[in-house]
């Protein structure tokens, strides 16, 4: 039920800056002005492109959340907001016969109890993701369609709406003469919202009604009546007249509702099943009404809606940063402006390779599209807005590889950290509770050489270790000491040789000396082992850090080696 479209963005603007004041960037004057310049051009560029064209060149979510960006810039640095993109490029020369007011956005459920307060007769109805218009039916007949437009002015959509099978020509009774406000949505059949998202489909109906000469979409529009301007009082009475003269989704999905609790479940229901159309939230309203030549946009107090979580969020990138992992290869971190998404606070997303990072093009103050991926793991999805300047760090050397940063030396911290981290993981060793942090604090205080040097720690030296607990002391003592009696595979596996899961099932030796013995084409005897990979096999076993590794380990009494 999208009364306000990006005509009414103006409140998320200001939600969204009391939210985030602090976060002014840290910008010359002359950079300022032209950040702020070149964002407006181009939120202007987009607005005007979906008014005039009905075309959609970025999605709602990230249109609003860059308008609210543009606001906290002005004000950060001009003291004031510009609104002039709050009003559509086209408002209309059709004057409505009552105004479309709009909605306000509450921001949870603590601003929803609070606009509760003293409100009567509240109704929860899905808000549908669509176009608003009105509707002017006289003598029975349908003899105006208008657009939302300014609120107050829209454009004539009457030979349009009359092209839609779903939109009653004529009525009767009560409604013979009445003016109907409401969303024109893409129909849909069995729409799970959570599941399905927006799928376009506003921009799909802003097209087909903004297209000159025919359009075949059309046929594929609904209707859902949200107002009734001077209707019956009585919502009931309201609902069955308007499913009675052909508009009955208003009835099927208006549920009365008291308490805080109840909206939730039906926020949620509608959520999670099937639906005729595509929503973004809901919208809860009191049957209480004024008369409708009191009705102003920005004005309609007894009408608010709360939206779901967005899927996705902009984010501005701070700074961009590079890591070595456990077998050489560099991943690029973006470090971000915290946002939160779906409950979680966001503050770093992995980026990826270094090539793509670089086709991204990703710098520090670029805004990002960011969402979660399976298993809750955040992803940049595109890059919606960069930053006038473009400094971008260097990446690091590609020296590193599977077979380097055994050892603790100048310039190998990363994959070194990496290499332990991945040692106390459950793959390998299984150490409970030993992150990277934990092992950072160990290899501060004993100054590792390589990366099995903890191994040879003494109960003293993990009790005097800075930061660590007598009691972790010992918990640390006893799990290492229960590594010492690992099989030898897992040793195998620590040593990062390149055998998969398959050769290492196949792997009968118990003695180093046996996996040193083997040449290429008896490691191409194992399962998933082709020559490639047979050819690493034997470089990993005889390069001299591993060789050096392994007789550590039989200094160590290690079973195997």
């Amino acid at each position: 039920m999208n009364m306000w479209r990006r005509t009414g963005v103006l409140l998320g603007v200001m939600l969204w800056m009391t939210q985030s004041w602090a976060l002014c960037p840290v910008w010359s004057p002359a950079r300022a002005e032209q950040e702020i310049a070149q964002l407006n051009a181009q939120l202007r560029q987009w607005n005007e492109a979906y008014w005039q064209q009905g075309a959609s060149e970025v999605s709602d979510g990230v249109y609003d959340q860059l308008s609210a960006r543009l606001a906290q810039w002005q004000r950060c640095f001009t003291s004031a907001t510009h609104s002039d993109l709050t009003s559509p490029a086209i408002s209309g020369t059709v004057n409505h016969p009552v105004a479309h007011t709009g909605v306000r956005k509450l921001a949870d459920k603590q601003a929803l109890v609070q606009w509760m307060a003293g409100k009567q007769d509240l109704w929860i109805q899905p808000k549908v993701d669509g176009v608003a218009v009105t509707l002017v039916y006289r003598h029975g007949k349908l003899a105006q369609a208008i657009s939302r437009g300014n609120g107050l002015k829209g454009e004539d959509w009457t030979e349009k709406v009359r092209q839609i099978p779903s939109i009653p020509q004529t009525t009767s009774g009560a409604l013979a003469d009445a003016v109907l406000q409401g969303e024109l949505f893409l129909l849909r059949e069995g729409h799970i919202q959570k599941q399905m998202g927006g799928m376009n489909a506003r921009s799909k109906v802003a097209g087909a009604m903004m297209q000159q000469g025919e359009s075949n979409t059309l046929t594929q529009l609904g209707v859902f009546i949200w107002a009734w301007p001077d209707g019956p009082q009585k919502m009931e009475q309201r609902l069955t007249l308007l499913s009675q003269a052909g508009f009955p989704l208003v009835q099927r999905y208006s549920q009365n509702v008291t308490r805080l609790e109840e909206i939730i479940e039906w926020r949620d229901r509608w959520f999670t099943t099937p639906l005729p159309f595509v929503t973004d939230g809901v919208v809860i309203r009191s049957a209480i009404e004024p008369e409708g030549k009191h009705w102003l946009p920005t004005q309609g107090s007894w009408v608010a809606a709360w939206k779901y979580k967005p899927a996705s969020q902009v984010a501005e990138v701070k700074a961009i940063n590079f890591t070595v992992g456990r077998t050489g290869k560099i991943a690029v971190v973006a470090q971000l402006l915290s946002v939160t998404l779906d409950d979680k606070q966001v503050q770093r997303v992995n980026v990826g390779s270094l090539a793509r990072w670089q086709t991204l093009d990703i710098a520090a103050g670029d805004q990002v599209l960011i969402s979660l991926a399976g298993q809750g793991i955040p992803r940049i999805d595109s890059v919606v807005w960069r930053s006038t300047q473009r400094a971008k760090p260097t990446p690091p050397a590609q020296k590193y590889n599977a077979l380097t940063c055994f050892y603790a030396t100048p310039g190998c911290e990363e994959q070194f950290m990496a290499r332990l981290e991945w040692l106390g993981s459950k793959s390998v060793f299984d150490i409970d509770g030993l992150g990277r942090a934990g092992w950072q604090t160990l290899h501060q205080a004993h100054n590792f050489t390589h990366i099995f040097s903890w191994l040879a720690l003494t109960p003293e030296q993990l009790r005097n270790t800075p930061g660590v607990t007598p009691s972790r002391a010992a918990q640390l003592w006893h799990q290492f000491n229960l590594v010492r009696q690992q099989p030898f595979k897992r040793w195998a596996t620590a040593l990062g040789l390149p055998l998969n899961r398959a050769a290492l099932g196949a792997l009968a030796d118990n003695r180093w000396e046996e996996i040193v013995a083997r040449d290429e084409q008896g490691w191409q005897r194992f399962p998933g082992m082709g020559s490639t990979r047979a050819q690493r096999m034997v470089s990993a076993v005889h390069h001299p850090d591993i060789s050096c590794l392994a007789q550590w380990l039989a200094d160590q009494k290690i079973p195997g080696f």
